[in-house]
């Protein structure tokens, strides 16, 4: 677990222990890798020699390796509790344990049965593995290492059911049975609800029309997201791709960006990487040469100088340039865009790239996880939201090929589209204002205007979320600002997609906008000029949001589907009301979380009206 401060925030990062090979993912092109593991187990072969998707991702999952940081009690099989000795843990694994220890090391053999009793914290595995764990490990191996000048006692231990198998019967098991009823249940009880608002309906149409509506529209897209499957691997399909990474102030995460986005496992010759840095004021381009560096180094055979390049532009002139000028390099015909806190898993471009199969495929988004997660109840929140964002909702628009937003995190486009729609994406203006953010959003809509677009489940992306509540309400108030002005451009052309999917298109577009005006009525007008209490008001919300929260419980199997709860009161609380705040600024190009060319001058701005009231009322500057 990778704790690093700044600005006062302690980021809480699941940290793979380092691999001695740079691009340990990548297919080799020589064949000097041996095509068995090192547990000896041998790969499985699809009949023209190309590795299983699958077998390769269980074995990464059983495989990688997590820095770690608790305590384990080490207990000889058989004996008391109370003879355990107590160590320090130093990696973990699925199938196992690295411990060390002060004294007692003589006390054991290779191939000993030991019972070992430890909690996993949060944010040292993967999201699920937040767990208590009492299993039995045998010895594998025993050795010293020395560290800062001392001697350590190594213990390797391998567990005799990986983790995986474990919480299957422990815990996950019961998560899904748990999740899958009480989902049920409060889908029937949000039904029944409805049908009050039926019984009801003409007493108050229009309150009771947005109630039947807002259920119909959540429930298909849960429904919708269920029914959702991936494309599945092709294996000899493999198109070309150039990866491209826009960069501006990231020094301290765009190293791993690139490293994620070269170690992929997918064809040398047919993936590049372009790093274009936007004029960055801090160290982030003597951060890019030094991975690229490091890269060319440590990997010359896999032809990473003719594949992974920098540019910088001469001025700084915003994420949209700085993505044009990538395509323009980009030598293949699918151009993948990625956010320079993104990090790629290995399998990513392989998944991604698959409904490209399809020729009326405009473009793709990938999944975004949270990968700062733990570090506190903001980040949290986000990564409840974050899944069902994209594997409900995405994975909803999807089924329809109609999905609205291909996310900046991880999205992958024809180059010839963007080429196509450069000159207009690069001058887009609204209300005569320049757009400069929701770059993503409005991309889509070209795209989506002419072609298919999808979701791609099993390509994943993690990102850098905001920790701080104030650099997070800016960036909700901006994407608010663009869902707004591109959901309006998408609706003068939608109702040429399928009927089914334009229908609940403009129902998403009218009732978030609605929603701030039903609540003042349900919560404050109905009580004061009724005296009527919203009990059942209060209870539709509970039930949307166990709806989140279950869902999230099903498939992540993780203890932090409670937030899923808090983010639906929060969302109520306080970013509902940035929705009204959205109605009368949407045409704002700031960013408000960088320092664009607009943020400069409406900051300008902001300090010359300063110092002109300071004159006015005679204070010092």
């Amino acid at each position: 677990m990778f704790r690093k401060k700044k600005k006062e925030t302690v980021e809480v990062l699941t940290v793979p222990r380092e691999d001695r090979r740079t691009l340990s993912n990548v297919p080799d092109p020589e064949n000097i890798r041996t095509s068995t593991d090192r547990r000896g187990i041998k790969e499985d072969m699809s009949s023209n020699g190309d590795r299983d998707s699958d077998y390769i991702k269980r074995l990464r999952l059983l495989s990688l390796r997590y820095v770690a940081n608790f305590e384990v009690l080490v207990i000889g099989e058989g004996k008391k509790k109370k003879t355990g000795i107590k160590a320090q843990a130093v990696d973990i694994s699925s199938t196992g344990l690295l411990i060390a220890l002060d004294t007692g090391i003589d006390q054991f053999e290779v191939k000993d049965r030991l019972n070992i009793r430890f909690n996993i914290p949060p944010g040292t595995m993967p999201e699920g593995f937040e767990l208590a764990v009492n299993t039995i490990a045998r010895v594998v191996r025993i050795f010293t290492r020395t560290e800062n000048g001392q001697d350590k006692q190594m213990l390797a231990l391998e567990f005799v059911k990986p983790l995986t198998e474990y919480f299957q019967r422990k815990r996950w098991g019961y998560s899904v049975y748990t999740a899958s009823g009480l989902l049920f249940i409060a889908v029937c009880f949000i039904m029944l609800m409805r049908v009050e608002s039926i019984i009801y309906f003409k007493y108050n149409i229009l309150l009771y029309l947005y109630s039947l509506t807002a259920a119909a529209f959540l429930l298909s897209r849960y429904m919708f997201g269920a029914l959702y499957r991936d494309v599945p691997v092709n294996p000899d399909y493999t198109p070309g791709v150039s990866i491209i990474i826009p960069c501006f102030n990231e020094e301290e995460w765009i190293h791993r960006t690139i490293l994620s986005c070269v170690n992929q496992d997918y064809p040398v010759d047919k993936l590049e990487v372009i790093v274009i840095d936007d004029r960055s004021k801090d160290r982030s381009v003597e951060r890019i040469q030094q991975v690229i560096d490091m890269v060319h180094n440590e990997a010359e055979r896999f032809s990473t100088k003719e594949r992974v390049k920098m540019h910088v532009l001469p001025e700084n002139g915003g994420k949209r340039v700085a993505l044009v000028k990538g395509v323009e390099m980009a030598k293949h015909d699918l151009v993948v865009f990625v956010d320079s806190d993104s990090f790629l898993e290995p399998d990513a471009i392989k998944h991604l790239v698959q409904p490209f199969q399809d020729p009326r495929m405009g473009g793709v988004a990938g999944r975004t996880d949270v990968e700062n997660k733990y570090t506190n109840s903001i980040t949290k929140l986000q990564t409840v939201r974050y899944y069902i964002a994209f594997r409900i909702m995405k994975a909803a628009e999807s089924w329809f090929d109609s999905v609205t937003c291909l996310s900046g995190p991880l999205s992958c486009y024809r180059k010839d589209l963007i080429v196509k729609h450069t000159d207009a994406w690069l001058n887009q203006k609204f209300l005569g204002q320049p757009a400069t953010f929701g770059d993503d959003r409005s991309m889509t809509n070209f795209i989506l205007k002419t072609h298919r677009t999808a979701y791609q489940d099993a390509a994943i992306c993690s990102t850098i979320v905001p920790s701080n509540m104030g650099v997070f309400l800016k960036q909700q108030m901006r994407w608010k600002r663009s869902w707004l002005r591109e959901s309006l451009r998408a609706g003068l052309f939608i109702w040429r997609k399928e009927p089914f999917m334009a229908l609940f298109f403009y129902i998403g577009l009218i009732v978030p906008i609605a929603a701030p005006i039903i609540v003042l009525y349900n919560l404050f007008y109905v009580p004061i000029v009724h005296h009527i209490f919203p009990g059942t008001f209060l209870m539709g919300l509970l039930m949307m949001a166990m709806l989140m929260s279950l869902a999230h419980l099903l498939f992540r199997k993780s203890k932090l589907w409670v937030f899923g709860l808090v983010f639906c009161i929060f969302y109520e609380l306080v970013l509902l009301w940035q929705m009204p705040v959205a109605w009368v600024t949407f045409w704002k190009s700031t960013w408000g979380t960088r320092e664009t060319p607009q943020d400069i001058e409406a900051k300008n701005k902001k300090a010359a009206r300063k110092q002109k009231n300071k004159k006015r009322i005679g204070l010092p500057f």
